[in-house]
């Protein structure tokens, strides 16, 4: 099923009516949203100011990038090429990814490299490419979340490194090595996380089983937190989008995409469309409803019904996941337009430490997913 821009619109402002929301229905239809968030983030930064190397960083310039591919307005593509100028030069990436979470932001560098054609961001992507074939792995090959978390795979780790060397397969001509790889760990990861009765994944794996949160039989955190699993889905669909038709691998990456489909559809939260922190704890005082993975979720479902991996029954449940995000979406008094309730960054914990973390405003983890969300509801 091909979601076009009209039914999503259609469908979304019927979902925005659902929940009750005055004028909402109106408001999709007219403002471009994707627009509305870059334009108030370049006006709050330049390249220079924005911040450093960083994976929110990262996933949001891959967001921008999408809305580029979409407008054709080089301004945009500029201001992603003025920031990664800052740490690409001729000689490369001076970095030694010593974490997964290091290797997001390089997602941008084959695309770059189309766009540009300039040699530089070719070398640096090859550094990182040449990282992996030293980078430490569990015994049946999960990369480690970091080389000082030894032995422990992350639900969000995938994202931040395989769908890039997905990409770096197919752009570099690479692909035995690198459509292998980047699935693979996703299977990995998934037989260590999984959790059947609920369709949800667990944080975090610790194959040594020397960490607090690891002394179970699974070896895993005993916590289903939001965005790890908004993380995970979104990996395997990036990953789909390389993998070519035949690959012994890809129906295994279909199935993980409709296991954690079934769980983003059992916990959807009926009067928002949203999701909350920790997701199976709806009813807990002190959860509360995170922007960051519910975008994440409604994108991996939208792309996967147009896919064909879902069925068109699960359609509802990114109309209203994209509508519950959108209420979270207000312009303030300076016309610049704001997101809330983003989750910052976040280790392993009990459940009092995900409710006790920071509900952000405008944090660059829920403007990028937001951004990969919108510009799969209106392309």
């Amino acid at each position: 099923m091909s979601l076009s821009r009209r039914s999503v619109l259609t469908g979304t402002a019927a979902a925005l009516g659902t929940l009750a929301l005055p004028g909402a229905a109106a408001a999709i239809t007219a403002r471009d949203w994707s627009r509305a968030v870059i334009d108030s983030t370049m006006k709050r930064y330049t390249p220079a100011s924005i911040g450093g190397w960083s994976y929110p960083l990262g996933l949001y310039f891959y967001g921008q990038y999408l809305f580029y591919r979409r407008t054709k307005e080089r301004k945009y593509l500029d201001y992603v090429v003025a920031w990664y100028d800052r740490f690409i030069t001729a000689d490369g990436v001076s970095n030694s990814f010593s974490s997964l979470d290091s290797m997001r932001a390089c997602q941008m560098l084959p695309l770059l490299y189309n766009e540009t054609g300039d040699a530089k961001y070719r070398k640096a992507a090859d550094q990182l490419r040449r990282r992996f074939e030293t980078y430490p792995r569990t015994s049946d090959g999960g990369m480690w979340h970091a080389v000082s978390r030894q032995h422990q795979l992350w639900g969000d780790g995938v994202y931040m490194a395989q769908p890039f060397l997905a990409l770096y397969g197919k752009v570099f001509n690479d692909p035995e090595y690198c459509y292998e790889e980047s699935a693979k760990n996703l299977s990995v990861y998934f037989g260590h996380l999984k959790e059947p009765a609920k369709g949800l994944i667990y944080h975090a794996y610790d194959e040594s089983g020397t960490q607090s949160w690891a002394t179970g039989p699974g070896k895993h955190s005993s916590f289903h937190w939001a965005r790890a699993i908004g993380w995970f889905g979104m990996a395997a669909i990036d990953i789909l989008e390389v993998l070519p038709a035949d690959h012994p691998r890809r129906a295994e990456l279909v199935g993980i995409v409709k296991f954690l489909a079934e769980g983003y559809r059992r916990f959807q939260d009926p009067r928002t469309g949203r999701w909350y922190q920790v997701v199976d704890h709806g009813g807990d005082a002190g959860n509360w409803l995170e922007t960051s993975a519910s975008s994440m979720y409604a994108f991996t479902v939208s792309r996967a019904i147009e896919r064909g991996y879902l069925p068109a029954s699960y359609a509802s449940v990114a109309q209203r996941g994209y509508a519950g995000v959108l209420q979270k979406v207000s312009v303030g008094a300076d016309g610049l337009t704001n997101i809330a309730d983003i989750c910052e960054g976040t280790n392993v914990g009990d459940l009092n430490f995900y409710f006790a973390r920071r509900r952000l405003t405008n944090d660059f983890h829920g403007l990028g997913a937001f951004l990969i969300m919108n510009e799969q509801f209106v392309r």
